[in-house]
């Protein structure tokens, strides 16, 4: 390809990504009222974050106790390994 026509095919990608982002920022910019349909999905959507973030939590606690014990393992092996070479 020569560089004009990757230059056309650039701003092609490009206006396509503008377009885009505008249908989106239409979509989420709207006026209609919430409904109760609304209200009420995003309180499960807002439930549905808190258990995931519960539950991240968790997992991270449970992986930093691992880690830690793993870590205490193989300084008492080193410190094993030292009294053995004396």
């Amino acid at each position: 390809m020569n560089r004009r026509t990757q230059a056309m095919l650039a701003a092609l990608v490009a206006g396509m990504f503008a377009s885009a982002s505008a249908v989106s920022f239409a979509q989420t910019t709207s006026d209609a009222p919430t409904t109760h349909a609304d209200k009420k999905a995003a309180k499960k959507q807002a439930e549905a974050d808190h258990d995931a973030a519960l539950a991240q939590a968790k997992a991270d606690k449970k992986k930093t106790k691992s880690q830690s014990e793993a870590n205490e393992a193989a300084a008492d092996a080193k410190v094993k390994d030292a009294k053995k070479a004396d």
